[in-house]
Parts: structure tokens; C-alpha cells; sequence
């Protein structure tokens, strides 16, 4: 399946774009999609954290993702 990711901060210039659309396999979940993309984008492994929303909520590592499914990965964010 192909689901399109939009990303943010430090994500957005490592991937070039603000957003991404990905091949993934039919059956996968967050923690395969955040492992394929630190593979693909070896620069993301440097991050102190990455949390991935689904559809407007955080999600947990083992949930299952679906092409229609609304993406964003959200990078570490610091501030006074």
C-alpha cells in the first residue's frame, strides 16, 4: 500500500519535502514504517525521539497503518 506522510521540522529537510508518499507493505504497522524509513533516510536515526501521528493522534508502535490513513511525523521540538 502507499500512504502519504507529512512531515515537520528537522523530518521535512532530511526528506527534502514536506510531504512523502510511501510504499509499504499491506500489513504493516507504525514500528515497521519508522524502521523502513530510518532505513531509507539514515539521517532520522540521529534524532533524540520521533513520534508518528495517525490520524490526529499519537500512535503506538504496534498499530496497524492503512492507506488511508493520515500520517505525520513529528520531531523532537524544544523551547523556552
Amino acid at each position: 500500500m502507499q500512504v502519504k506522510i507529512a512531515l515537520f521540522g528537522i523530518t521535512k529537510e532530511i526528506i527534502g519535502a514536506s510531504k512523502l508518499n510511501y510504499q509499504l507493505s499491506e500489513t504493516a504497522d507504525v514500528n515497521q514504517l519508522l524502521n523502513n524509513l530510518r532505513a531509507d533516510y539514515p539521517a532520522l536515526q540521529k534524532l533524540s525521539s520521533l513520534m508518528i501521528a495517525v490520524n490526529d493522534d499519537y500512535a503506538t508502535p504496534e498499530q496497524t497503518l492503512s492507506a488511508h490513513d493520515e500520517i505525520a511525523l513529528i520531531p523532537p521540538v524544544c523551547g523556552g
